[in-house]
């Protein structure tokens, strides 16, 4: 595979984001673009984008949950819960702060190669 078609299987992947549709506590539907899954502490969470009705994120929001899957079936959907403790959340958005800085040092590596 050559580097030109490297780049646009990655540029196909990256348009094929994925979603999740969550029902809120007042019974409204939204969907969500998946940013990343982060462990903390030995626990996963994930990080998800609220999209408005056009597929934007116009208010630059990201929600975390509690992520967990049914290792004894990897076809069930995920479970996504509540994060209650102040603390705990705060050690999920410190993870995802990292995780940004990451990602943006890997994108400027990547840039200049």
């Amino acid at each position: 595979m050559s580097k030109n078609e490297k780049t646009n299987a990655s540029e196909e992947l990256e348009k094929e984001e994925m979603t999740v549709d969550l029902e809120l506590d007042d019974g409204s539907h939204v969907t969500c673009a998946v940013v990343t899954i982060l462990t903390v502490s030995g626990k996963d969470y994930i990080a998800l984008l609220p999209l408005n009705e056009d597929g934007e994120n116009t208010e630059g929001e990201v929600w975390f949950y509690r992520y967990s899957e049914n290792p004894k079936d990897p076809n069930e959907e995920p479970a996504l819960g509540y994060i209650e403790d102040d603390e705990e959340y705060e050690a999920v958005a410190d993870a995802f702060d990292e995780f940004l800085d990451t990602a943006e040092f890997d994108e400027l590596v990547d840039d200049e190669s």
